[in-house]
């Protein structure tokens, strides 16, 4: 099938023009139309008032599957990633069977290619049965099928063991993507160690159990030269650890969540769609992540998408499950609350949530160019919408973001110039 946008504004690597784009055999052509047959495209979609950006990558979500189908499935996770403009995820290794051989990682990609509507390049574990502590993952064994390794939901706890996961990572030309958490300064905590926590009589994560380890692992990558990224970092001090390397010139990078970026533990409610680790933080980690993304020491945006059942999430900010649901939220959610404000543009946006991830983890496309693939996502920024769970491709349902009013609504996405999602008929 061949489709033809016409009167899109296109985020080329030049930045937005306005162009006609025509999807053909799975690939996408901007700059040679003259020489194809685009008036006789079986389709011809009006993109007036619409932009069409490469689709975007989530290199950080929870698919659950296998084995908490009861959370989310591997069909509805990606589902919500189509509706919310995503064409490739990365989803994390807290499964059952955890994917630290092959024959556990099999078990995933088998359905992964029955069930999966965008790409999905899963992760492999650093250590075995991600214990955090002991033996390393099959990492030889595994890294032609994984975008990386990670135990993410838990920070690797020595910095032996993790350095031993990079050398043998850079061998494998493989990143470590770590979740920072020293175990030993949790103390029960669950929320921010803040005003928040004390006012309320709740139990605090103090920053350090994140940045601490961010400082350990930044300096081992420097001795090992592997490559490293961070996930979901949500502190001032981590920030500064990560903008430091890389003005030394070490190979780290980072991501932070779209709810880090608009919200601080001021927010909180007694309600556990505020409940994720690392937690809402204060205003002045905030701010410096904010600061983050502008100066480049942030390289992209990722979701956490951490679904889990209603009843899970129903037990107020003590008792329920770390995790909120992002797929179908962060692009509207980031698009009023930076670029509309003026604290970003609209081309960095795409930078933190398309371009980058893809380059960094070595995932093709990424990028609007002839013969690249089809790989697209068409919004309509004008569209203002009441964020509404009930409507979730997920099954998840948990956000802090219900009932905000937003703009920018996803209205086709497009994967190697399938149609996966479009506003009309989902």
């Amino acid at each position: 099938m061949t489709t033809l946008f016409k009167n899109g504004t296109v985020f080329t690597p030049r930045g937005f023009e306005k162009r006609d784009v025509f999807v053909s055999d799975g690939k996408v052509f901007v700059n040679s139309l003259s020489s194809l047959n685009i008036d006789r495209a079986d389709r011809i979609v009006d993109c007036t008032d619409k932009v069409i950006v490469p689709g975007f990558t989530d290199v950080h979500v929870h698919l659950r599957e296998p084995g908490f189908f009861y959370k989310e499935t591997i069909a509805t996770g990606t589902a919500a990633a189509a509706r919310g403009g995503y064409t490739c995820i990365c989803p994390m290794p807290n499964l059952n069977p955890v994917p630290s051989t092959m024959e556990a990682l099999q078990v995933q990609l088998d359905i992964i290619k029955e069930n999966a509507k965008v790409k999905v390049v899963p992760y492999g574990t650093i250590t075995m049965e991600q214990n955090g502590r002991s033996a390393l993952a099959d990492m030889e064994e595994l890294a032609p099928h994984v975008c990386a390794f990670s135990d993410d939901g838990k920070g690797v706890q020595t910095g032996d063991l993790m350095e031993s996961a990079m050398e043998r990572a850079k061998k494998l030309n493989k990143l470590i993507v770590a979740h920072c958490e020293d175990e030993s300064l949790l103390d029960g905590g669950y929320i921010h160690e803040g005003t928040y926590a004390e006012e309320h009589g709740h139990k605090g994560i103090c920053s350090e159990s994140e940045w601490k380890q961010v400082e350990r692992d930044v300096k081992l990558s420097e001795k090992t030269g592997a490559g490293y990224h961070v996930c979901h970092i949500s502190t001032k001090e981590t920030v500064d650890i990560i903008r430091c390397a890389k003005e030394k010139g070490i190979d780290v990078t980072c991501e932070t969540g779209p709810h880090y970026l608009v919200l601080s533990d001021a927010d909180l409610q007694e309600d556990g769609r505020f409940k994720m680790n690392p937690p809402l933080r204060d205003a002045k980690d905030r701010d410096a992540l904010i600061r983050g993304i502008q100066d480049g020491t942030i390289d992209m945006i990722a979701t956490d998408h951490a679904p889990h059942s209603a009843e899970e999430k129903a037990k107020g900010l003590a008792g329920s499950a770390f995790g909120i649901v992002g797929l179908e939220t962060s692009f509207p959610i980031l698009y009023t609350h930076l670029v509309k404000k003026g604290i970003i543009s609209l081309e960095k946006l795409i930078e933190l949530m398309s371009v980058n991830p893809r380059r960094r983890f070595g995932l093709a496309g990424g990028t609007i160019e002839d013969g690249q693939p089809a790989d697209l996502t068409v919004i309509d920024l004008a569209e203002h919408h009441t964020i509404d769970p009930a409507e979730f491709a997920s099954m998840g349902k948990a956000t802090p973001f219900a009932g905000w009013e937003v703009d920018g609504r996803i209205t086709m996405t497009l994967v190697e110039g399938e149609i996966r999602y479009e506003e009309t008929t989902a």
